[in-house]
């Protein structure tokens, strides 16, 4: 049996990357959508949001639910709330994406660097062809140390840790649809 974050089953999108649903994610794409729509504090934006999300943490029987359901999901409920102005307006961006490097790391195995940037470069593909606009890295340091086979930090690390900050640059850069996206490294 999986266990899922707070019960809710992961969002798939088109291109089949899985993202974990977030509350401050759909309140905020209500928020704009209402906001277009000529309601800028909108009073059931948070209404809207708790009952989305009551509704998948129901759905216990599917582990994954399409991008593009809940998205036909909430535009059925502002419709059936009498909001039907805002469902146009309705379009957000695939929640954030959170990439454990050490996971990467891992991955590819001790020592294997040229694996590991393979697969670093593959999985931050498939993200930017999601249009998602928060990314975040983390486990930086530890994914250099494993990699490195380093208990202590040495001058090494600082070098592939630099190596790894601007190789992720340089794809998220380099990338289609980067305009508008958010990215941190830790």
């Amino acid at each position: 049996m999986v266990a899922f974050k707070e019960e809710f089953p992961y969002l798939r999108s088109e291109s089949g990357q899985l993202f974990e649903f977030n509350r401050d994610w759909l309140h905020d794409a209500i928020t704009q959508a209402a906001d277009r729509a000529g309601y800028p504090s909108w009073w059931l934006t948070e209404h809207v949001t708790e009952s989305i999300a009551f509704y998948l943490r129901l759905r216990n029987d599917e582990s994954v639910v399409a991008f593009s359901q809940l998205n036909q999901t909430v535009r059925y409920v502002l419709k059936v709330i009498g909001y039907k102005e805002i469902v146009p307006y309705f379009k957000p961006a695939p929640p954030p994406i959170s990439v454990s490097l050490y996971d990467v790391a891992e991955d590819a195995g001790a020592g294997y660097e040229l694996a590991f940037f393979d697969l670093l470069e593959k999985r931050i593909e498939a993200i930017l062809v999601t249009g998602a606009r928060d990314l975040h890295f983390s486990g930086l340091q530890p994914a250099i140390k494993y990699l490195r086979g380093a208990k202590a930090w040495s001058r090494g690390c600082d070098a592939l840790r630099e190596e790894v900050t601007c190789f992720i640059r340089e794809k998220i850069c380099g990338g289609a649809g980067t305009k508008e996206l958010n990215c941190s490294i830790r």
